[in-house]
């Protein structure tokens, strides 16, 4: 019994080692087949240098206030934008997938919905201007290689609006983060699309822990004070969250520490599937104890209010306000402490390889 046991957990470990190795494999190759399918002038736009430092920046305003690297949906043909999607489905869960491409189409949503109002006279040609020169639009995401996928080095971008997902191989070894994702508005609010909430479990999943609380507890979660425009560690804020603030997971109940889980799910569960595991697993090895959760603005629903978990290998923020201050605009984001972008795993390769 001892051998067979020893056998199947050999096994188990063959098993878990081809499934992660293969991630990169089944990303490489619909990669380059995008990259094989650009012509020479969209190769210029879309592939630059791993040392490039706009691989090692990130946004999520519109394209109109913020350009972007690389190569947009709008400049591809068909073919180019299925390879695309394959680069996505292959990089992220269903959920993540389907996360990343209705905020694409949000966009388009947004262009529509102010359509509608400069047609009914509700806005001015001079605020419609404004708006449109902000460029929503499900054209205008963008992709970028840095170095290419048959180097050992290498990665992508996705970015535009209320998106950014930055991947970073180093020969097998992989960073994810930052990874950033957003709505507006949070809720549709009429047509067909009523009720449509792409990030309604980010939402729902902080109210109902913060709810759990007792009085007391919610308390000591909450800082006093406004809630903030934007996630604190937003792209233009330059700011860092150091300081453990809030209440701790080794204080809360079964239930309460539950639900922080699935909060942490939720957010890195947008990785397919074996990847997705294996960094839940370093967040876990990490301490749940050790996570904390902190708290602004209001405890009801459609009020703006923000919240983090802040753990010993990673934050993730939210923070629902919006510029008209009424709880409906999301931006969200998961980050890893000290391996953005590759930043560990690159200086374990470079201290281990001889220049």
């Amino acid at each position: 019994m001892h051998f067979i046991g020893s056998s199947l957990f050999l096994l188990i470990l063959s098993i878990q080692g081809t499934a992660q190795s293969d991630f990169e494999g089944e990303i490489r190759k619909p990669a380059m087949a995008l990259i094989n399918s650009l012509s020479p002038l969209q190769k210029r736009s879309a592939l630059l240098a791993f040392n490039d430092t706009s691989r090692i920046r990130w946004n999520n305003l519109p394209v109109g206030l913020r350009a972007r690297a690389g190569i947009n949906v709008g400049n591809m043909n068909d073919n180019q934008r299925k390879l695309l999607h394959r680069i996505l489905s292959a990089s992220l869960s269903s959920q993540g997938y389907l996360k990343a491409t209705s905020i694409m189409h949000l966009d388009n949503l947004l262009n529509w919905y102010y359509d509608s109002l400069f047609y009914k006279k509700e806005i001015d040609s001079a605020e419609f201007k404004q708006l449109s020169d902000l460029k929503w639009s499900h054209r205008n995401y963008y992709i970028a290689f840095f170095g290419l996928p048959a180097d050992s080095t290498w990665g992508y971008k996705v970015e535009g609006h209320h998106l950014s997902i930055n991947f970073t191989f180093v020969k097998g070894k992989l960073s994810v983060t930052p990874m950033f994702v957003g709505t507006d508005p949070a809720e549709f609010p009429n047509t067909e699309y009523a009720g449509w909430r792409v990030l309604g479990q980010e939402e729902d999943l902080g109210m109902k822990l913060i709810n759990l609380l007792s009085p007391a507890q919610r308390k000591k979660a909450t800082m006093s004070q406004d809630v903030p425009m934007d996630i604190i560690t937003s792209a233009e804020s330059g700011k860092r969250l150091v300081d453990y603030w809030g209440f701790p997971a080794a204080e809360m109940n079964q239930l309460e520490k539950a639900v922080l889980k699935y909060i942490i799910r939720e957010f890195v569960f947008n990785l397919e599937y074996d990847k997705a595991v294996e960094e839940y697993d370093k967040i876990e090895k990490a301490g749940v104890d050790k996570i904390y959760f902190g708290w602004i603005g209001s405890y009801e629903d459609h009020k703006p209010y923000y919240y983090i978990l802040n753990g010993p290998t990673f934050i993730i923020e939210l923070d629902n306000r919006g510029f008209q201050n009424n709880g409906n605009h999301i931006h969200a984001i998961w980050r890893e402490k000290g391996n953005e972008y590759g930043e560990d795993v690159l200086k374990k390769h470079y201290l281990s390889e001889k220049h």
